[in-house]
């Protein structure tokens, strides 16, 4: 098995079942724990594995409003704008992008008040031009991972 081949069967392992054990990794890639915990430490190091967290339903938790950002926000003032909305709370999810907008954001909600405030406060910012905000009627998918590719030997 190439290293390449062993570090992408090893990352489509963790996203299959994040919490495995080595031992559990190594019998399931036919490789020594060591290897598997060698190979993980190099993955973590590199940034490639930046941690293990639960996949949280927020639905199930009351945050069943989802609200998409659109924004359009003076030139220099991009880096300050989308660092206040990554330090929101609620903000699952925030994005530089080209096209119309300059800023896309993700935020949950328990409830349509809340949000309202929210975005109200974050609309105060001179430094946004333009607003677009659109609630979720349904997520269809949401914070899908997916498997990389694997060249067979």
């Amino acid at each position: 098995m190439t290293y390449e081949n062993l570090d992408a069967k090893l990352i489509n392992s963790l996203l299959s079942n994040g919490r495995a054990s080595l031992r559990s990794l190594g019998d399931e890639l036919d490789v020594s724990v060591t290897t598997v915990s060698n190979h993980l430490r190099d993955l973590e190091e590199e940034g490639v594995i930046r941690g293990y967290t639960p996949v949280v339903d927020y639905d199930k938790l009351g945050y069943d409003v989802t609200a998409v950002l659109q924004l359009k926000v003076e030139g220099s003032a991009l880096p300050d704008v989308t660092e206040k909305l990554r330090q929101e709370k609620q903000m699952v999810s925030v994005y530089e992008v080209t096209g119309d907008y300059d800023v896309i954001a993700i935020g949950k909600f328990t409830d349509t008040d809340g949000m309202n405030d929210q975005i109200k406060s974050i609309l105060t910012d001179a430094d946004i031009r333009e607003s677009n905000t659109s609630v979720v009627l349904n997520a269809v998918t949401e914070n899908a991972q997916f498997d990389l590719d694997v060249d067979e030997e």
